[in-house]
């Protein structure tokens, strides 16, 4: 067994951190961490590479937006449709019937967008790819990560950044287990475009039970369908379990997968949008999970202490909105509790505690959130 060598040595800042998650809150937090001047910061993605999984679209709320603006990063960089407009269409027939406009208090952007805005500005030697955590030890030092391919790190602070499926909260908190919430979250990406689609549109067929959402993105149409499925249908579908397979990646959408959604496409929305599910060739899933809302943010791990930011504190339901938002937000007020400590000695644990205090109830909240927009639109399991 070695032990990795970039969380080997204490530095000039006094605090060693591991992030853990290579997605985006993730790199969000090992960037606001060095921006406040912590140099000893380390990202460990367990993916061989950090690279686009088709991530699809994602709303960042003013706050997130303002805390990637004080990062450098510019907006324009990753929202290439500036429109704040929702527009909820209810059809029946087939045929929109109704329309009600509002307004998204923030900005849309896509994965991939936003992974590179971030990933690019992350300084060499930061980011680790092909490092799948397996465990953590600490009694009585401070927390030593396990690799899968037998290499340890030690770190005064673990940052659990890494998803829904998070490694992190099966060994923190391993009583909080998913839950499949009787639906599923079919995506797929077009290259072509629809002539005047420059806004957020969420079809609502009457008393179906289902939604579908589509948005334009950089060279072509984003689009999810929420539609039910038995935990036995979805193993039908992608070839495993909701729970043990929460993302189907295109490899494991089966032709059944597709017909499914073909079918009701084209029994439930307008021409339009099911010519648009019909085109789509590279499709993805997934499913839509429930959780127990967390009691707790921050663990004493030996000597030092591990936190859960994000999905893998809490993962939401897409209706939310609230997946990025939350890990970002978490991820500025963890760095503004780290920085008490580094720059005036305030002590670590009850900064921590703060921090917990300040932002648990808002992921408590997003997750009781999600069960009262699914039975809004019908989506009850």
């Amino acid at each position: 067994m070695s032990t990795h060598p970039t969380a080997s040595s204490r530095t000039g800042t006094g605090l060693r951190v591991a992030v853990v998650g290579g997605s985006l809150t993730g790199p969000t937090a090992a960037l606001l961490l060095q921006h406040a001047g912590f140099d000893d910061v380390t990202l460990y993605e367990a993916a061989p590479a950090s690279a686009p999984l088709g991530g699809g679209l994602i709303g960042l709320e003013h706050s997130s937006l303002d805390i990637l603006d004080q990062l450098g990063v510019p907006q324009d960089e990753f929202v290439r449709y500036d429109s704040e407009t929702v527009m909820d269409i209810t059809v029946r027939g087939r045929r929109p019937e109704s329309e009600h406009r509002h307004l998204y208090a923030g900005r849309n952007t896509t994965w991939t967008l936003l992974h590179a805005a971030l990933t690019r500005r992350l300084p060499a030697g930061t980011l680790h790819t092909g490092h799948r955590v397996t465990g953590m030890t600490g009694e009585p030092r401070r927390p030593l990560l396990h690799f899968a391919d037998g290499d340890t790190a030690q770190a005064d602070l673990v940052v659990f950044a890494d998803g829904r499926a998070s490694t992190g909260r099966r060994l923190l908190d391993p009583h909080r287990q998913l839950r499949y919430a009787g639906y599923v979250a079919h995506r797929g990406q077009t290259s072509s475009t629809q002539p005047g689609l420059q806004d957020f549109l969420r079809f609502e067929p009457s008393r179906s039970g289902m939604q579908f959402n589509v948005a334009p993105i950089p060279g072509g149409v984003d689009w999810t369908f929420y539609l039910g499925a038995t935990a036995a249908q979805y193993s039908d579908f992608f070839g495993a379990p909701p729970t043990r397979r929460v993302f189907a990646l295109p490899q494991h959408v089966t032709d059944t997968a597709r017909a499914a959604v073909d079918t009701s496409a084209q029994q439930y929305l307008p021409d339009e949008q099911a010519a648009l599910v019909h085109a789509t060739g590279t499709r993805m899933a997934a499913a839509v999970m429930d959780i127990d809302p967390p009691t707790r943010m921050v663990w004493p791990v030996g000597a030092g202490h591990a936190v859960l930011l994000g999905d893998a504190l809490a993962p939401v339901r897409p209706h939310t909105a609230r997946g990025a938002n939350n890990g970002i937000e978490q991820a500025a007020g963890l760095t503004a509790a780290l920085t008490q400590h580094r720059k005036y000695g305030a002590n670590l644990t009850a900064a921590l505690d703060g921090w917990q205090h300040r932002h648990l109830p808002a992921a408590v909240a997003a997750v009781q959130l999600g069960p009262e927009l699914g039975h809004k639109f019908g989506l009850d399991a």
